[in-house]
């Protein structure tokens, strides 16, 4: 499956780590279809935020609401691994949800893309435009 984004989001995202390091930053990827046109920040609620995220769910339940009012959809989430790798850790792969939606984890500067499925997750092709 492919993806498509814009520069915008990803030198977001990769600001958003650097600024929140030594902490994981997380948010949301908000667009419409196949098309990431947005990343909202949100706080990181984990106990500890730095080695994990939760995503505030205030943040989340106020975007499904947006979206169902007309706003852009929930395509996904994003976070960092301040010391880690831009794939999905152990952590994140049991707290799933399966649900199809994209990932992108930053760390060292990079940006892994990651579709979330029952299956497991899968690297996705990113388009930036």
């Amino acid at each position: 499956m492919r993806i498509e984004t814009t520069s915008d989001v990803v030198a977001f995202l990769l600001a958003e780590a650097e600024a929140a390091y030594p902490h994981e930053c997380c948010g949301l990827l908000l667009g419409e279809g196949g098309r990431i046109l947005s990343a909202q920040p949100t706080a990181n609620v984990a106990p500890d935020p730095a080695r994990h995220f939760e995503i505030a769910p205030v943040a989340l339940i106020a975007a499904h609401k947006a979206a169902r009012a007309g706003g852009a959809e929930v395509l996904g989430y994003y976070h960092s691994h301040p010391t880690g790798r831009y794939e999905p850790s152990a952590t994140d792969k049991a707290q799933a949800a399966a649900d199809g939606r994209i990932w992108a984890i930053v760390a060292g500067g990079t940006i892994g893309w990651w579709r979330d499925s029952p299956d497991g997750f899968a690297p996705v092709d990113i388009c930036q435009t």
